[in-house]
């Protein structure tokens, strides 16, 4: 196995910091959960996962492990999404990462999202850098962040821990594109 290039780790870990920061940047534009559910879809945040009739291991980098359903295709809420990851740090539920396509299927994500975690706010319902919108909720143990790229009609999403992000952070997960 060829050895990776210092510029390739040294890229990987300027995108993973950009990525992070930017990311927690948006604290300062989040709306305020109205209904923390301290997990994702029944899942608590700490929980153990493991390979199961419900989930499968699809990556193990140290610390982190990945998870996805075997129920496929995956949906979050209405929608059928193209995928949705769950991950763990130091076997602790941390992280739901969910991935979809186009614009029908993002205002409808958008529309079940703040069914759930409240109306975002006229003058604060979106950051947009150029051509890509950032949504965020924020509670006590829940931060639920949105990624659309307009031109790409690609959106992400993150449904994180607020005490366990920070040592995912540490892990230095990559959370871009």
């Amino acid at each position: 196995m060829a050895k990776p290039s210092y510029c390739s780790v040294l890229l990987r870990g300027v995108l993973s910091t950009a990525s992070t920061l930017l990311l927690s940047s948006l604290v300062a534009f989040a709306v305020p959960l109205q209904h923390d559910p301290n997990g994702f879809e029944g899942i608590p945040w700490g929980a153990a996962l493991s390979e199961s009739e419900t989930f499968g291991k699809t990556e193990e980098a140290g610390r982190l492990k990945t998870y996805e359903g075997k129920n496929a295709p995956p949906h979050l809420g209405p929608s059928q999404v193209e995928s949705m990851k769950f991950t763990t740090i130091d076997d602790q539920f941390a992280r739901v990462t969910v991935r979809y396509q186009g614009k029908a299927t993002h205002d409808e994500i958008l529309a079940y999202l703040q069914s759930l975690y409240g109306p975002l706010d006229d003058a604060l319902e979106q950051f947009s850098v150029g051509p890509v919108k950032f949504y965020a909720w924020q509670g006590f143990e829940t931060e639920v962040t949105l990624r659309y790229e307009n031109r790409a009609d690609r959106g992400i999403i993150f449904f994180e821990s607020q005490t366990l992000r920070g040592k995912i952070a540490d892990g230095n997960s990559a959370t871009v594109f």
